[in-house]
Protein backbone atom coordinates (compact mmCIF):
# COMPACT_ATOMS: atom_id res chain seq x y z
CA UNK A 1 0.00 0.00 0.00
CA UNK A 2 1.30 3.47 -1.23
CA UNK A 3 1.38 6.56 1.45
CA UNK A 4 0.88 8.74 -1.20
CA UNK A 5 -2.94 9.53 -1.81
CA UNK A 6 -4.96 8.68 -4.46
CA UNK A 7 -7.58 10.46 -3.67
CA UNK A 8 -7.98 14.05 -1.49
CA UNK A 9 -11.16 15.59 -0.14
CA UNK A 10 -10.40 18.79 1.67
CA UNK A 11 -13.08 21.19 3.27
CA UNK A 12 -16.16 19.75 0.92
CA UNK A 13 -19.28 21.13 1.11
CA UNK A 14 -22.73 20.38 -0.36
CA UNK A 15 -26.07 22.42 0.08
CA UNK A 16 -28.91 21.98 -2.03
CA UNK A 17 -30.85 25.33 -1.89
CA UNK A 18 -34.73 25.24 -1.10
CA UNK A 19 -36.99 27.89 -2.82
CA UNK A 20 -39.99 29.21 -1.69
CA UNK A 21 -42.52 32.14 -2.14
CA UNK A 22 -43.98 33.39 -5.16
CA UNK A 23 -40.73 34.42 -6.64
CA UNK A 24 -39.49 30.98 -5.56
CA UNK A 25 -36.03 32.44 -3.80
CA UNK A 26 -33.87 30.46 -1.67
CA UNK A 27 -35.63 30.33 1.51
CA UNK A 28 -32.76 27.90 3.02
CA UNK A 29 -30.53 25.05 2.77
CA UNK A 30 -30.29 21.30 3.42
CA UNK A 31 -26.50 21.01 4.62
CA UNK A 32 -25.70 17.49 3.75
CA UNK A 33 -22.14 17.93 3.55
CA UNK A 34 -20.67 20.28 5.93
CA UNK A 35 -16.51 20.83 5.46
CA UNK A 36 -15.61 17.26 5.07
CA UNK A 37 -11.54 16.60 4.80
CA UNK A 38 -9.83 12.91 4.23
CA UNK A 39 -8.19 10.99 1.62
CA UNK A 40 -7.25 7.28 0.87
CA UNK A 41 -4.32 6.05 -0.34
CA UNK A 42 -3.75 3.61 -3.73
CA UNK A 43 -4.43 0.39 -2.09
CA UNK A 44 -6.59 1.31 0.62
CA UNK A 45 -10.27 0.82 1.87
CA UNK A 46 -11.78 3.94 3.54
CA UNK A 47 -15.09 3.20 5.29
CA UNK A 48 -17.64 5.43 5.98
CA UNK A 49 -20.36 4.83 8.10
CA UNK A 50 -22.87 6.59 9.79
CA UNK A 51 -26.91 6.69 10.24
CA UNK A 52 -29.58 7.09 7.46
CA UNK A 53 -29.76 10.60 6.10
CA UNK A 54 -25.95 11.93 7.72
CA UNK A 55 -24.66 12.49 3.94
CA UNK A 56 -22.41 9.94 2.94
CA UNK A 57 -23.97 8.73 -0.25
CA UNK A 58 -24.18 12.60 -0.84
CA UNK A 59 -20.22 12.64 -0.53
CA UNK A 60 -19.98 9.59 -2.98
CA UNK A 61 -21.98 11.69 -5.77
CA UNK A 62 -19.56 14.91 -4.94
CA UNK A 63 -16.61 13.16 -5.26
CA UNK A 64 -17.86 11.44 -8.55
CA UNK A 65 -18.52 14.16 -10.03
CA UNK A 66 -22.51 13.26 -10.21
CA UNK A 67 -23.44 17.04 -8.54
CA UNK A 68 -21.21 19.97 -8.33
CA UNK A 69 -19.82 20.52 -4.79
CA UNK A 70 -20.65 23.94 -3.13
CA UNK A 71 -17.14 24.41 -1.87
CA UNK A 72 -13.97 22.58 -1.11
CA UNK A 73 -11.35 20.49 -2.93
CA UNK A 74 -11.23 17.12 -4.70
CA UNK A 75 -7.75 15.82 -6.28
CA UNK A 76 -7.43 12.47 -7.72
CA UNK A 77 -4.46 11.46 -8.72
CA UNK A 78 -2.65 14.65 -7.85
CA UNK A 79 -4.96 16.36 -9.88
CA UNK A 80 -7.64 19.37 -9.34
CA UNK A 81 -11.12 18.18 -10.79
CA UNK A 82 -13.10 20.74 -8.02
CA UNK A 83 -13.97 22.96 -10.93
CA UNK A 84 -14.26 20.75 -14.06
CA UNK A 85 -16.88 20.72 -15.93
CA UNK A 86 -18.53 17.87 -17.94
CA UNK A 87 -16.94 17.65 -20.94
CA UNK A 88 -13.50 18.32 -19.31
CA UNK A 89 -13.83 15.64 -16.47
CA UNK A 90 -14.18 13.13 -19.46
CA UNK A 91 -10.72 12.32 -19.37
CA UNK A 92 -10.83 11.75 -15.18
CA UNK A 93 -13.51 9.04 -15.78
CA UNK A 94 -11.29 5.67 -16.10
CA UNK A 95 -9.81 7.31 -12.87
CA UNK A 96 -12.65 6.78 -10.48
CA UNK A 97 -15.68 3.99 -11.10
CA UNK A 98 -18.98 3.27 -9.14
CA UNK A 99 -20.58 0.37 -7.81
CA UNK A 100 -24.46 0.91 -7.32
CA UNK A 101 -26.37 -0.50 -4.31
CA UNK A 102 -28.76 -1.58 -7.19
CA UNK A 103 -27.06 -3.09 -10.15
CA UNK A 104 -30.21 -3.92 -12.08
CA UNK A 105 -31.51 -0.30 -11.90
CA UNK A 106 -28.11 0.74 -13.44
CA UNK A 107 -27.88 -1.85 -16.23
CA UNK A 108 -29.59 -1.56 -19.66
CA UNK A 109 -31.77 -4.20 -20.17
CA UNK A 110 -32.06 -4.23 -24.00
CA UNK A 111 -28.11 -5.56 -23.97
CA UNK A 112 -26.48 -8.44 -23.20
CA UNK A 113 -24.19 -8.55 -20.10
CA UNK A 114 -21.03 -8.83 -21.98
CA UNK A 115 -22.29 -5.73 -24.18
CA UNK A 116 -22.48 -3.96 -21.02
CA UNK A 117 -19.21 -4.78 -19.37
CA UNK A 118 -17.96 -3.70 -22.51
CA UNK A 119 -18.84 -0.78 -22.90
CA UNK A 120 -16.24 1.05 -20.90
CA UNK A 121 -13.56 -0.82 -22.98
CA UNK A 122 -15.26 1.17 -26.23
CA UNK A 123 -15.82 4.23 -24.66
CA UNK A 124 -12.85 5.10 -23.54
CA UNK A 125 -11.02 3.93 -26.58
CA UNK A 126 -9.58 1.21 -24.78
CA UNK A 127 -10.59 -2.17 -26.89
CA UNK A 128 -13.02 -3.20 -29.40
CA UNK A 129 -13.94 -5.88 -31.49
CA UNK A 130 -12.73 -9.56 -30.61
CA UNK A 131 -9.98 -7.48 -28.73
CA UNK A 132 -12.71 -6.09 -26.62
CA UNK A 133 -14.81 -9.70 -26.10
CA UNK A 134 -11.78 -11.27 -24.77
CA UNK A 135 -10.89 -8.38 -21.90
CA UNK A 136 -14.73 -8.59 -21.02
CA UNK A 137 -14.77 -12.63 -21.06
CA UNK A 138 -11.57 -12.13 -18.79
CA UNK A 139 -13.45 -9.99 -16.57
CA UNK A 140 -16.02 -12.80 -16.27
CA UNK A 141 -13.34 -14.94 -15.17
CA UNK A 142 -12.27 -12.51 -12.18
CA UNK A 143 -15.47 -11.67 -10.67
CA UNK A 144 -16.12 -15.62 -10.79
CA UNK A 145 -19.19 -15.50 -14.08
CA UNK A 146 -18.97 -18.01 -16.74
CA UNK A 147 -17.70 -16.77 -19.89
CA UNK A 148 -20.56 -17.94 -21.88
CA UNK A 149 -22.35 -15.84 -19.44
CA UNK A 150 -22.02 -12.94 -21.99
CA UNK A 151 -24.73 -13.37 -24.37
CA UNK A 152 -27.14 -13.10 -21.30
CA UNK A 153 -29.16 -10.11 -20.43
CA UNK A 154 -29.29 -8.48 -16.78
CA UNK A 155 -32.78 -10.32 -15.88
CA UNK A 156 -31.31 -13.71 -15.80
CA UNK A 157 -28.80 -13.19 -13.40
CA UNK A 158 -29.46 -13.51 -9.64
CA UNK A 159 -28.79 -10.43 -7.74
CA UNK A 160 -25.23 -11.50 -6.14
CA UNK A 161 -24.38 -12.25 -9.99
CA UNK A 162 -25.79 -8.63 -10.91
CA UNK A 163 -23.39 -7.26 -9.01
CA UNK A 164 -20.41 -9.39 -9.88
CA UNK A 165 -21.90 -7.69 -13.29
CA UNK A 166 -21.43 -3.94 -11.70
CA UNK A 167 -17.60 -4.98 -10.05
CA UNK A 168 -16.73 -6.14 -13.47
CA UNK A 169 -17.85 -3.48 -15.58
CA UNK A 170 -16.20 -0.85 -12.82
CA UNK A 171 -13.06 -2.61 -13.03
CA UNK A 172 -12.81 -2.89 -17.08
CA UNK A 173 -11.20 0.73 -17.51
CA UNK A 174 -8.63 -0.21 -14.71
CA UNK A 175 -9.36 2.98 -12.51
CA UNK A 176 -7.30 3.82 -9.32
CA UNK A 177 -10.34 4.58 -6.96
CA UNK A 178 -14.12 2.64 -6.62
CA UNK A 179 -16.72 4.32 -4.98
CA UNK A 180 -19.24 1.85 -3.72
CA UNK A 181 -22.55 2.94 -2.28
CA UNK A 182 -23.95 0.49 -0.21
CA UNK A 183 -22.69 -2.38 -2.60
CA UNK A 184 -23.89 -5.72 -0.44
CA UNK A 185 -26.96 -4.19 1.68
CA UNK A 186 -29.58 -5.54 -1.45
CA UNK A 187 -27.73 -9.16 -0.85
CA UNK A 188 -28.48 -12.09 1.20
CA UNK A 189 -25.88 -12.71 4.09
CA UNK A 190 -24.06 -15.63 2.33
CA UNK A 191 -24.11 -13.68 -0.78
CA UNK A 192 -22.88 -10.45 0.60
CA UNK A 193 -20.03 -12.39 2.55
CA UNK A 194 -18.74 -13.96 -1.12
CA UNK A 195 -18.91 -10.28 -2.83
CA UNK A 196 -17.11 -9.04 0.12
CA UNK A 197 -14.32 -11.24 -0.17
CA UNK A 198 -14.52 -10.75 -3.83
CA UNK A 199 -14.08 -7.21 -3.93
CA UNK A 200 -10.84 -7.64 -1.23
CA UNK A 201 -9.61 -10.35 -3.46
CA UNK A 202 -9.73 -7.77 -6.48
CA UNK A 203 -8.08 -5.05 -4.28
CA UNK A 204 -5.22 -7.08 -4.02
CA UNK A 205 -5.17 -8.10 -7.63
CA UNK A 206 -5.72 -4.66 -9.52
CA UNK A 207 -3.99 -2.02 -6.34
CA UNK A 208 -7.78 -0.43 -6.60
CA UNK A 209 -9.13 2.06 -3.74
CA UNK A 210 -12.30 1.90 -2.40
CA UNK A 211 -14.28 4.56 -1.00
CA UNK A 212 -16.65 1.84 0.65
CA UNK A 213 -20.19 3.60 1.82
CA UNK A 214 -22.30 1.65 4.03
CA UNK A 215 -24.32 1.53 7.39
CA UNK A 216 -23.97 -1.82 8.01
CA UNK A 217 -20.90 -2.06 11.09
CA UNK A 218 -20.28 -5.55 10.34
CA UNK A 219 -19.07 -5.28 6.89
CA UNK A 220 -17.28 -2.12 7.26
CA UNK A 221 -14.97 -4.11 10.17
CA UNK A 222 -14.66 -7.03 7.89
CA UNK A 223 -13.25 -4.57 4.56
CA UNK A 224 -12.32 -1.48 5.74
CA UNK A 225 -8.25 -0.58 6.47
CA UNK A 226 -9.39 2.92 7.61
CA UNK A 227 -13.34 3.71 8.81
CA UNK A 228 -14.25 7.28 8.88
CA UNK A 229 -17.77 8.45 11.24
CA UNK A 230 -20.33 10.93 10.18
CA UNK A 231 -23.07 12.64 11.62
CA UNK A 232 -25.44 15.40 10.11
CA UNK A 233 -22.96 16.61 7.10
CA UNK A 234 -19.39 16.26 9.30
CA UNK A 235 -16.95 13.58 9.81
CA UNK A 236 -16.98 13.01 13.89
CA UNK A 237 -14.35 10.83 13.75
CA UNK A 238 -11.60 8.72 11.33
CA UNK A 239 -9.13 6.12 12.30
CA UNK A 240 -7.77 2.79 11.79
CA UNK A 241 -10.28 -0.07 11.50
CA UNK A 242 -9.12 -1.50 14.77
CA UNK A 243 -8.43 1.66 16.89
CA UNK A 244 -11.91 2.66 16.17
CA UNK A 245 -13.01 -0.72 16.93
CA UNK A 246 -10.98 -0.96 19.73
CA UNK A 247 -11.06 2.58 21.49
CA UNK A 248 -13.47 4.58 20.08
CA UNK A 249 -12.87 8.19 21.01
CA UNK A 250 -16.09 10.24 19.83
CA UNK A 251 -18.99 9.69 22.04
CA UNK A 252 -21.11 9.23 18.81
CA UNK A 253 -18.76 6.24 17.89
CA UNK A 254 -19.20 4.43 20.74
CA UNK A 255 -23.34 4.54 20.37
CA UNK A 256 -22.84 3.52 16.91
CA UNK A 257 -20.76 0.68 18.29
CA UNK A 258 -22.82 -0.28 21.08
CA UNK A 259 -26.23 -0.17 18.83
CA UNK A 260 -24.25 -2.91 16.53
CA UNK A 261 -25.83 -6.56 16.89
CA UNK A 262 -23.12 -8.92 18.58
CA UNK A 263 -23.58 -13.13 17.58
CA UNK A 264 -22.42 -13.94 20.89
CA UNK A 265 -24.75 -13.78 23.69
CA UNK A 266 -22.73 -13.47 26.15
CA UNK A 267 -20.64 -10.97 25.19
CA UNK A 268 -23.87 -8.81 24.10
CA UNK A 269 -24.96 -8.64 27.79
CA UNK A 270 -21.53 -8.16 29.37
CA UNK A 271 -20.96 -4.55 26.58
CA UNK A 272 -22.07 -1.23 28.01
CA UNK A 273 -24.45 0.27 25.77
CA UNK A 274 -24.70 3.86 25.29
CA UNK A 275 -28.41 5.12 24.28
CA UNK A 276 -28.57 8.15 22.78
CA UNK A 277 -31.49 10.55 23.67
CA UNK A 278 -33.44 13.08 21.50
CA UNK A 279 -34.54 12.80 17.44
CA UNK A 280 -31.28 13.74 14.77
CA UNK A 281 -31.83 16.97 13.64
CA UNK A 282 -32.62 18.23 10.61
CA UNK A 283 -29.82 19.40 8.03
CA UNK A 284 -31.94 21.85 7.30
CA UNK A 285 -31.63 23.42 10.38
CA UNK A 286 -28.17 21.86 12.72
CA UNK A 287 -28.41 23.01 16.22
CA UNK A 288 -25.64 25.88 16.68
CA UNK A 289 -22.24 24.65 17.91
CA UNK A 290 -21.51 20.59 17.58
CA UNK A 291 -24.42 19.37 15.82
CA UNK A 292 -24.24 16.51 18.17
CA UNK A 293 -24.83 18.62 21.35
CA UNK A 294 -28.44 17.62 21.72
CA UNK A 295 -27.74 14.26 22.08
CA UNK A 296 -24.47 14.05 23.44
CA UNK A 297 -24.39 12.68 26.86
CA UNK A 298 -20.95 14.55 27.75
CA UNK A 299 -22.39 17.90 26.12
CA UNK A 300 -21.34 21.10 28.06
CA UNK A 301 -21.88 24.85 27.06
CA UNK A 302 -18.85 24.82 25.14
CA UNK A 303 -20.63 22.01 22.63
CA UNK A 304 -23.46 24.65 22.09
CA UNK A 305 -21.59 27.27 20.89
CA UNK A 306 -18.33 26.12 18.84
CA UNK A 307 -18.05 23.82 16.70
CA UNK A 308 -15.37 21.16 17.28
CA UNK A 309 -12.58 20.82 14.51
CA UNK A 310 -11.75 17.49 13.58
CA UNK A 311 -8.46 17.32 15.28
CA UNK A 312 -5.48 14.28 15.86
CA UNK A 313 -6.08 12.92 19.37
CA UNK A 314 -3.67 10.29 18.92
CA UNK A 315 -2.36 6.68 17.60
CA UNK A 316 -3.35 8.02 14.02
CA UNK A 317 -6.60 8.98 15.04
CA UNK A 318 -9.15 12.12 14.55
CA UNK A 319 -11.72 12.99 16.06
CA UNK A 320 -14.19 16.11 16.20
CA UNK A 321 -15.06 16.63 19.84
CA UNK A 322 -14.22 19.31 22.37
CA UNK A 323 -13.44 17.09 25.49
CA UNK A 324 -11.77 13.91 23.84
Amino acid sequence: MSDAPVLQVEGLVKHFPIQGGLLQRQVGAVRAVDGVTFSIRRGETLGLVGESGCGKSTIGKVVLKLIEPTAGKIVLAGEDVTALKPGAMWTHRRRIQTIFQDPYSSMNPRLPSGTIVGEPLENFGIARGAARDEQVAQLFRRVGLRPEAMRKYAHEFSGGQRQRLGIAKALSVNPDVIVADEPVSALDVSVRAQVINLLEDLKSQFGVSYLFISHDLSVVEHIADRVAVMYLGMLFEVGGRDQIWREPRHPYTRALLAAAPIANPKLARARQRTVLQGELPSPLNPPPGCPFNSRCPMAQDRCRVEKPALRAVGNGVQAACHFV
